[in-house]
């Protein structure tokens, strides 16, 4: 991006460092001398509502009856704070000894690459998580030498699922007399419907990761797996002036002109457009099974409900984040005896019955029809070799390449070609990169 950006972006990485670490000063120099000693250093970035947290707050429960003596010290990070300053955290001295983070190349990948992230191979195998884990969800716990996703070491472990989908707020389509779509077609004709009667249909945040999802599920109505393993696995150049990418921004931006999309959402980030929907404003979002919990807990005065994106074959979506156990750790054992625990029946089905898409639940401890489905959906996605994992993952700095792209979509102030050469020019510089080692 342009350099007054990055220093003012390096600025604000090393304030935020600060400010993190600042936070973990004391108690982390012990070192782990079995189950009965030692601190856990815990760091994850999930909302205290969502079924994540309240799965992992059990876990912690279990592990500290287990583990008598051993101290748990927990924080909860922003989401973007760990984005951003994860190299740096993991090289300081001031690393916790397990954290959740972000899976795909650009993220765990690098990480990896760096040798910041400690190999999980052998625990892997000797605890069963490679046997409790499908091959697709193993995608993003393994990384070659390069830091590329699906193959080589464990250095990571998912112990949830995730995927995008539309999350439509039933009362505001009876209201309006719209009918709940079926079909992509369906789908614009409602919003057009809306528009008639000027509602936005669709919720949007242009700041962080939203606006860059939609652009890709779109595109994703004409890709298929070739098109998924080229842009993720660079197994073959990807043209980004050509479909499905073409067909993804080219449809965003007529979605903005057609008046779906608010252009004033470019600013809003993705916790206001969740807090939208939650107030009954917005008829739809597409965002992923990370709300479904929030949702179920906030949402008191309206009906809502999910359906796939209608018309794809293949949704963005994966393992959720995962479990990482920095190089620099001091509590190496501890740290794996955690994890463990997260795979375990007890800590799965609270996310099941919490809203959230566990990788190893009993479907019969599951309580909620709504939560039922929720799981049956991912778990059809992942038989059909559906999930197609997320636009930003394939290299390092993407993330903030493509919410530029959506902003810029959304304001105006570029066009489907201009934001397709930036993401294009960003792509390849990325993938040269990684390939040159």
């Amino acid at each position: 991006m342009r350099s007054p950006r990055r220093m003012i972006a390096a600025g604000a990485a090393l304030t935020s460092l600060a400010l993190i670490l600042a936070g973990c000063s004391g108690g982390g120099g012990e070192e782990d001398a079995g189950a009965g000693t030692g601190t856990l250093k815990l760091w994850h970035y999930e909302g205290p509502d969502s079924a994540m947290a309240a799965a992992w707050d059990k876990a912690i429960e279990i592990f500290k009856a287990e583990h008598q003596g051993v101290q748990v010290q927990f924080e909860r990070k922003a989401f973007e704070q760990i984005q951003q300053n994860a190299s740096m955290i993991l090289a300081s001295d001031q690393a916790p000894d397990v954290m959740e983070y972000n899976k795909g190349n650009a993220t765990a990948g690098l990480l990896s690459s760096k040798g910041l992230l400690a190999d999980l191979t052998e625990e892997a195998e000797s605890r069963g998580w490679d046997k409790a884990l499908t091959p697709s969800l193993q995608t993003t716990a393994r990384y070659d030498d390069k830091g590329v996703m699906g193959s080589g070491k464990w250095f990571g472990v998912p112990n949830y699922g995730e995927y995008v989908m539309v999350y439509y707020n039933k009362d505001l389509f009876q209201q309006h007399g719209v009918a709940v779509p079926k079909t992509l077609d369906e789908m614009t004709q409602a919003m057009d419907k809306f528009v008639a009667k000027k509602v936005t249909p669709l919720g949007m945040s242009g700041a962080e990761y939203p606006a860059g999802q939609l652009l890709y599920q779109l595109a994703l109505a004409k890709g298929d797996r070739a098109f998924v393993d080229n842009y993720q696995l660079y197994k073959a150049p990807v043209d980004f002036n050509a479909d499905p990418i073409k067909y993804g921004a080219d449809t965003f931006q007529e979605w903005v002109q057609k008046g779906y999309i608010s252009k004033q959402s470019a600013s809003l980030k993705a916790e206001d457009m969740g807090t939208a929907f939650i107030a009954g404003k917005s008829p739809m979002i597409v965002s992923g099974s990370w709300w479904f919990g929030r949702f179920s807990t906030e949402i008191k005065k309206f009906g809502w409900g999910t359906f796939l994106f209608l018309g794809n074959k293949l949704n963005a979506g994966s393992s959720g984040n995962l479990w990482v156990v920095p190089e620099s750790s001091k509590n190496k054992k501890l740290a794996y005896d955690f994890i463990d625990i997260t795979m375990r029946p007890e800590i799965q089905n609270i996310l099941g019955n919490k809203g959230g898409v566990p990788v190893k639940a009993d479907l019969t401890k599951v309580t909620d029809p709504k939560n039922k489905e929720l799981i049956a959906n991912f778990d059809a996605i992942t038989k059909a070799d559906g999930l197609a994992f997320y636009p930003d993952w394939p290299v390092a700095g993407y993330y903030d390449v493509l919410v530029a792209g959506g902003q810029s979509l959304i304001n105006g102030s570029k066009n489907s070609q201009q934001v397709r050469d930036d993401l294009g020019k960003a792509y390849e510089q990325g993938v040269q990169e990684i390939k040159n080692g």
